[in-house]
């Protein structure tokens, strides 16, 4: 298995967890609510049901970011060696590795970091379309892309 496709492999399952984590969060949160339902009355039980109902819309919005995560990640051609950095390259600059795709936590690879970076963010927009060798500023940082795969 190739760097690329451990990095790919790891991120997909982090985020396949996190999604987990949340849907069960939801049912909970639901299965609390319905018994909340069955035993209150009032206007403490309103409260208690809108909240419920807050924090379910918010575990929703997160849950959703996921699943946007995800989507985008299952995306990437992993066997794909690109010559111009798009998403799911794999890309060494100043001694980095940033893995483009969405932005996800850094993660240790092989005794290298990994650094995965949304096409929407600085660095990304900064890669996307370019090849070994370009050179560019960032925040008074000059990057060089060394390598690309």
């Amino acid at each position: 298995m190739t760097l690329k496709q451990k990095i790919h492999q790891h991120y997909s399952m982090l985020l396949q967890d996190k999604i987990d984590v949340f849907r069960d969060m939801i049912i909970a949160l639901t299965e609390d609510s319905k018994n909340d339902a069955k035993g209150s009355a009032g206007d403490k039980h309103e409260t208690a049901l809108s909240m419920m109902h807050i924090e379910q819309e918010k575990l929703n919005r997160k849950l959703q970011e996921f699943l946007d995560q995800k989507a985008l990640l299952d995306k990437i051609d992993v066997h794909h060696n690109f010559q111009k950095i798009g998403l799911g390259s794999l890309v060494q600059a100043n001694g980095m590795w940033l893995f483009v795709s969405t932005a996800l936590p850094k993660i240790m690879m092989e005794d290298k970091t990994i650094i995965a970076v949304s096409q929407q963010s600085p660095l990304g927009t900064h890669l996307l379309g370019k090849e070994v060798g370009f050179s560019f500023k960032i925040n008074e940082t000059q990057y060089l892309i060394e390598k690309v795969e």
